[in-house]
């Protein structure tokens, strides 16, 4: 089974669904007969590249509100977040332009790391308050998650993997994608959104049951009173 997640690194819903997601395989019990690829969105391509402004200031002006009530609005969020054990810091979090941020993913995929890095880039913008649309930080990702850093420059300095970012955005288009976080399952079902965990996992089981997939044995109760080829618990 494949699953395509549209999501950008700052959108706060995109890695409360990440999580969701992310159990509901595990509960599910089809742990590694999932693929899950992650796409790119922009949210906002209009962001400058040096952005650093507070992103309690720039909601307040986005939706005309005070930042009181902008902050309102984003601990409404935060409650969200933990309970799938996300703790959000908005009062550290600055505006970022997240091209850079999605071409370093795309090129980090290619090398086997591209789920390490979509993690990296989320936490270090939703709980570490990191400027993700900055060279220099971008590059201390690259070495975190065990990446070479020259290669990494050459990505960053140049345009590589744009057409790629691009070539998703022109994908969600098409699907009609008018917000993210969107998942589509097996190219055969579409979920808009951070929603309920339960249909994440009746959406895999439905899909499953299509494929033609079982999930993982699941054990309960406790090991004990049993044989093996050379003893007995007795």
């Amino acid at each position: 089974m494949k699953v395509e997640v549209w999501s950008d690194y700052v959108c706060p819903f995109c890695y409360i669904g990440k999580r969701q997601l992310e159990k509901a395989i595990k509960d599910s019990g089809y742990e590694g007969q999932i693929e899950v690829e992650y796409k790119s969105f922009l949210l906002d391509p209009t962001t400058p590249i040096d952005a650093d402004e507070p992103v309690i200031t720039s909601l307040a002006k986005k939706y005309r509100m005070s930042e009181a009530e902008a902050k309102n609005m984003t601990n409404n969020v935060a409650v969200r977040a933990k309970e799938v054990g996300l703790n959000y810091n908005f009062d550290n979090m600055k505006t970022a332009n997240t091209v850079a941020a999605h071409r370093l993913a795309k090129w980090a995929e290619t090398k086997g790391k591209g789920h390490e890095m979509s993690e990296r880039l989320l936490k270090a913008y939703f709980l570490d308050g990191e400027a993700i649309g900055k060279k220099d930080v971008l590059l201390k990702f690259v070495e975190e998650v065990g990446l070479d850093q020259t290669e990494a420059t050459e990505v960053l300095d140049g345009t590589m993997f744009k057409a790629e970012v691009d070539k998703d955005i022109y994908e969600a288009q098409q699907l009609g994608v008018r917000g993210v976080p969107f998942f589509v399952f097996d190219n055969k079902y579409g979920i808009s959104g951070a929603q309920p965990q339960p249909l994440f996992e009746q959406t895999i089981e439905k899909v499953a049951s299509e494929a033609g997939l079982k999930p993982k044995l699941k054990m309960v109760g406790d090991e004990g009173g049993l044989c093996t080829d050379d003893h007995c618990d007795i």
